[in-house]
Order: C-alpha cells, then sequence, then structure tokens
C-alpha cells in the first residue's frame, strides 16, 4: 500500500489511492443528474403528464447546469472543493426526501419541480466542486486514465437511478394497488355484429377470488370482422365518449371546448404566429395518421369493455387504471380507454373502453389486453426515500474518505479580489484560441441525443395504439436502465481505454460515428414495435454502447479546453455549455413528437445527427492529448 504525503500543517492525507474516492465520488455525481433528467420523465409518464410537458419541464431541468459557470468561480474562490462536496451531498439528500413527501398532494407535479429544482442547482454545484477535485487529486495520465473508471461509475449510477431504482417502482406498482386484468379481444368472421349494451344491463365478469378489484365485461370481447357505416361507429363512439364524460373518467366536449377557446384568448404572439402555423404544416405533412381511413362509407367494426371497481377507494384515493395492447395482431387497435381514474364518487359506474379493427382485416385473429390499476404514488414515494438514505450514505462516507489535496485551498481573501478574479475567471476562458470552434462543437456533438434521451424512455411505455411498444415500469428499468447502462458503461470503458493508449484525436472519428448512427436503431424499433423483449434489450444495448464510446470523445474535450489557469471555473463552463446544448433541443422535442409521431420522430433524430459531423471536422486537438507520456505521472 503506498504511502501518501500529509498535509504541514494537520496530520490529513493530502493524497489517497483514487480507487477509494474516485469510484464513489462519480457514483453519488451521476445519481442526483439521472434523477433530474431520466428518472423525473418516467415517473411523470406514469403520473399521466403529457410528453410535451414532461420534455418542456424536464429540459428546464437543465438550466442550473446551463448557468453553473456563473456561480463555478465562487465554487473555485470561496472555501474547499472538498467542503463543497460534501455540503451539497446533504442537500441533494434533504431534495430528494422533498420530492417523496410531495408527490401524493394533489399539485404534485408543481411542488415536485420545484425540488426537482433544488437537487438540480445543488447537484449542479456538487459536478463544480468534483470535478475541479478530480483535476486537483490526480496527475494528468491518472486524469486520462481514470476517465474510463469515473465514467463507468457514473453509468453504474445511472443503473442504480433509472435501472434498479426504476425496477424497485416497478416492483411496488405491481405488488400494490389492484391486480392487473387481462382480456382477450378476438376477430372472428363467423360472429354478427353485436349490438352495443347499455352499461345498466351489464353481466359483470367478478373474480371471487380476490375482495378489492377491477371487474370487467364481458370476460372476452370477440369482435365481427364485417365492416360497419361510419355513421354507426361515429354515433357508438359519441355514445362512449357521453358515459365516459358524465361519469367523470375523461373531459366533456363543453369542458374542451371551453379549455380551448381560454387558451385561444391568450395566446401569445409567437404562438399565433411561430409555433401554430409550424404545428399546423407538420400535422399536415407528417402527423400520425388514423387507423383507417375515417372518410370512407364502410369502417373496421368496434369492440366495447366496461370497467368498474368491486369496492369503494379509500377517502382521497384514487385508482389510475392504463389500459393498452400487451400482445397479438396490430390491427386491433384501441381507440378510447387507455387511461382512466376512478375515484370516491365513480367507482361503481362503468367506464367503457373501445376497441376497434382495421377494416382490411379479413382472417380471425386476436390480442391480448392488460389493465393495470397498482399503486404508482407509493411506488415513486418508496424510490425516492431509498434514494435520501443512499445519499445520507454518501455524505458520512466521503466526510471521513476524500483527500486533502495541497491545492484545494480558499481563494483569495476580500470582495475586491473574488469580483476582479470572477470576471478574470470568465475573461480567460473566450479569450481562448478557436474558441468559438470549441463552443459549437460542445453546443452540436449531441444535438440529436438531446432530443433522443427525452422520449426514449415515453416510447418504451406508451400504449402500442400510439406507438410506444407498451412495455411495463419495470421493463423499462430493466432494458433501458440496466441493459442500456450495462452497454453504456462498457462503450465508455472501451473508450477511456483506447484514448489513454492512443490518444483522443486518433480515435476522434470513430467515437463521432458510435454515438450517432445507432440511434437508427429506434427507427426499428418505431416501425417494427417488437414484442420479443430480448430483441427490444438488443437494440437499446446498441444505441447506448455507441453513446457510451463516442460520449468519452466528448469528456476528454472538455478535460482539454478547460486545461490551464483556473482549469476548475472552465471545465465548469464546458459542462454548462454542455448542459445549454441538451436543455434547448430538449426543449421541443416533446412537442415534435407528439406532432408527427414516434417514426417520423425517429427519423427526424438521425437527421439531427449531421451538424455533430461538421462542427467535429474543425475543431483543434493536439495529436498526443490523452497519451502517456514519460512525464505524465508526475504532472499534476
Amino acid at each position: 500500500m503506498p504511502v501518501y504525503p500529509k498535509s504541514q500543517s494537520s496530520n490529513k492525507p493530502q493524497k489517497r489511492n483514487p480507487w477509494l474516492w474516485v469510484p464513489s465520488l462519480y457514483y453519488a455525481e451521476g445519481i442526483p443528474y439521472v434523477i433530474v433528467m431520466t428518472v423525473s420523465v418516467i415517473m411523470y409518464k406514469r403520473l399521466g403528464i403529457s410528453n410535451t410537458d414532461i420534455a418542456l419541464y424536464t429540459s428546464w431541468l437543465y438550466l442550473p447546469w446551463v448557468i453553473k459557470p456563473l456561480w463555478s468561480p465562487v465554487v473555485d474562490i470561496i472555501k474547499t472543493k472538498r467542503l463543497w462536496i460534501i455540503v451539497t451531498q446533504l442537500i441533494i439528500g434533504a431534495g430528494l426526501a422533498g420530492v417523496a413527501l410531495t408527490i401524493p398532494v394533489s399539485s404534485f407535479f408543481q411542488y415536485t419541480l420545484a425540488f426537482f429544482w433544488l437537487l438540480a442547482f445543488s447537484s449542479a454545484t456538487h459536478d463544480i466542486a468534483a470535478d475541479g477535485f478530480y483535476m486537483l487529486g490526480l496527475s494528468k495520465h491518472d486524469q486520462a486514465f481514470f476517465v474510463g473508471i469515473r465514467s463507468t461509475f457514473y453509468r453504474l449510477a445511472m443503473i442504480t437511478g433509472q435501472g434498479l431504482l426504476i425496477i424497485l417502482a416497478g416492483y411496488v406498482e405491481s405488488h400494490t394497488g389492484l391486480p392487473p386484468v387481462d382480456v382477450r379481444f378476438s376477430a372472428n368472421q363467423s360472429v354478427t355484429n353485436a349490438a352495443f349494451v347499455p352499461a345498466d344491463s351489464i353481466d359483470w365478469h367478478v373474480d371471487e377470488s380476490s375482495e378489492n378489484h377491477l371487474i370487467f365485461s364481458p370476460a372476452e370481447v370477440v369482435i365481427s370482422t364485417q365492416k360497419r357505416s361510419k355513421n354507426e361507429i361515429d354515433s357508438l363512439l359519441a355514445l362512449v365518449k357521453s358515459n365516459n364524460s358524465l361519469y367523470g373518467f375523461i373531459k366533456s366536449e363543453q369542458t374542451i371546448a371551453r379549455e380551448k377557446q381560454q387558451n385561444q384568448d391568450h395566446i401569445s404572439w409567437w404562438r399565433a404566429n411561430v409555433t401554430q402555423p409550424l404545428e399546423v404544416l407538420l400535422r399536415k405533412q407528417f402527423g400520425t395518421q388514423p387507423v383507417q381511413n375515417r372518410s370512407a362509407q364502410n369502417v373496421g367494426n368496434v369492440g366495447f369493455l366496461y370497467f368498474r371497481l368491486a369496492q369503494k377507494p379509500a377517502a382521497g384515493e384514487d385508482v389510475v387504471v392504463n389500459f393498452g395492447r400487451s400482445s397479438g395482431d396490430n390491427s386491433i387497435n384501441l381507440i378510447e380507454g387507455a387511461r382512466f381514474i376512478f375515484t370516491e364518487q365513480n367507482w361503481d359506474k362503468p367506464f367503457i373502453a373501445a376497441v376497434q379493427l382495421d377494416p382490411k382485416l379479413q382472417a380471425q385473429t386476436s390480442a391480448q389486453f392488460v389493465a393495470r390499476a397498482g399503486n404508482i404514488p407509493l411506488s415513486w414515494v418508496v424510490t425516492f426515500f431509498v434514494l435520501t438514505g443512499l445519499f445520507a450514505v454518501f455524505f458520512i462516507y466521503h466526510r471521513f474518505m476524500l483527500p486533502y489535496p495541497a491545492e484545494d485551498t480558499s481563494g483569495r481573501s476580500g470582495t475586491n479580489s473574488i469580483v476582479a478574479e470572477f470576471f478574470e475567471t470568465f475573461a480567460s476562458f473566450f479569450k481562448k484560441k478557436n474558441i468559438l470552434i470549441i463552443l459549437a462543437f460542445l453546443l452540436l456533438y449531441r444535438f440529436a441525443e438531446a432530443q433522443l434521451v427525452k422520449l426514449a424512455a415515453p416510447f418504451l411505455l406508451d400504449a402500442q395504439e400510439t406507438g410506444g411498444l407498451a412495455l411495463t415500469t419495470g421493463q423499462v428499468g430493466f432494458v433501458y436502465g440496466t441493459v442500456g447502462v450495462v452497454a453504456l458503461t462498457i462503450g465508455g470503458l472501451l473508450g477511456g481505454f483506447l484514448a489513454a493508449k492512443h490518444g483522443l484525436k486518433f480515435w476522434l472519428w470513430p467515437m463521432v460515428i458510435a454515438i450517432n448512427l445507432p440511434n437508427a436503431v429506434y427507427i426499428f424499433l418505431s416501425s417494427a414495435l417488437p414484442q420479443n423483449f430480448f430483441i427490444i434489450n438488443v437494440a437499446v444495448a446498441i444505441e447506448q454502447f455507441g453513446y457510451g464510446f463516442g460520449f468519452t470523445a466528448y469528456m476528454l474535450y472538455m478535460i482539454y479546453a478547460a486545461e490551464g489557469e483556473h482549469k476548475t471555473a472552465h471545465f465548469a463552463i464546458c459542462t454548462g455549455f454542455m448542459a445549454l446544448g441538451m436543455m434547448l433541443p430538449g426543449m421541443f422535442s416533446g412537442w415534435l413528437q407528439e406532432i408527427i409521431g414516434y417514426q417520423h420522430f425517429f427519423v427526424w433524430v438521425l437527421i439531427a445527427t449531421v451538424p455533430g459531423f461538421i462542427v467535429t471536422k474543425f475543431i483543434p486537438l493536439d495529436r498526443d492529448f490523452g497519451k502517456k507520456t514519460e512525464n505524465s505521472n508526475n504532472e499534476s
């Protein structure tokens, strides 16, 4: 075991074996980031927030990472980076507890967003201190060597955050609330068209083995493949919507019209003259098409399924039901009833789900649909309290295990010197040679990935009828947060190892290709909608491996761009532009996807990789950056 020097003023070690603190530090750095940026997306999707709102508001959460250069000199100058790390980890734990406590309240979206903002600012500050601490405590060669290690444990944090903890949320969800209900829908040529059954004459299918459950009727829905007139189907669907709005399962047409009018009355100039005309154009050219031609004289037949609760829910408790196709023929589509809520007022009233056949369907076929009504809020409360405990452990561990590098000292004392150094730090960064090309690279390298990452999880969770893969919360935790992150980690390790051996410049273009082209797997997934879970895992693993390998170039280039005096603050400025490059494209990605659908959106994502290829051609980069040299082990 090597002996490290002690501080002259104390008995505290200036250095420790990097393996004792680099892995845990970057594991702790990754958790709040992935919670704010990714886990929040999955949570809000499960809690019923729209893709547009999810992408917009969670993209705004990038703002602390965008503007963190404004206070990075403060971290660089006031107190030590070691102290900043410990304090921010304590605040992050408090923020996680705040999210857990506000999920069950009625205005959970606003309150949890407020605590996510606290998490984001604390996490961004923690990043400044941790990245500066990394550069102060390691030699230049060790920085290149451990970039793969730190990325690995950052990815392990992602496995914990969006993998294991999402699986935990899915487990709690599936083992609380009501048992899932499986219903078979069949298309058959030999049956005749069934008449619409009034809600008060339903023969309920009751499962006596469960005391508290979701009951439905009929036990199996058999739909004739014989076409019906468009007017007849429209009349039936109007009855369904009228029933569901009457009992408060969905908004009434009058309420929707009133809300639209209110929105029109308060429409902004930007909305009226820019986004609204653009939305009309995009919907006309690329918008998702209905399952069939609704203007045709005859359309596909419709079948109906009725739901209600067996018992009244507890006071103040809502039972949220998500319903959709889980397997079977894609020609059998849900057109009404993807999500509905039972309350104390409507628990014994019938909710009607409608399923329609493709008019071209003639053969006998079937599809399996499932209704899930787990306790979604409780699952996320448990998840965030587990995270709170995890950060209590981080706080205690790093309080005792972080070293005390000799260079980790407070900056100049006095207000005037702090202000002067603050502006000097910013000025010196923007005076760097080729700074405009460097900034363009930081903003555009992940232009496509910034849009993909916001919609990947919603795509996996969304019903097949809306173009998604209809995976459960636990399945998403496994495929995206475990298998995907393992592939991401392997790619990051390989990238760090190769960059340390041959230098970043040697591997730059393979890394650019790796982070961009594998995005095409989502075009395949959205087109084929595979039901084979193994195929989905392989496709996501390919994309995530490429992202991990390609992101190594981005991380190392930020270290390269930050070299020189004030490297901690300059690296923070680089990460601020990195966050801005993720924030701006992410803000409009949900809006765009809801207009053009998943298939066209993922095609656009592949087109959006072009700017990253172009700007990489012009960036300055030393040929030997990242390679081990004779003096590298002695450089700090």
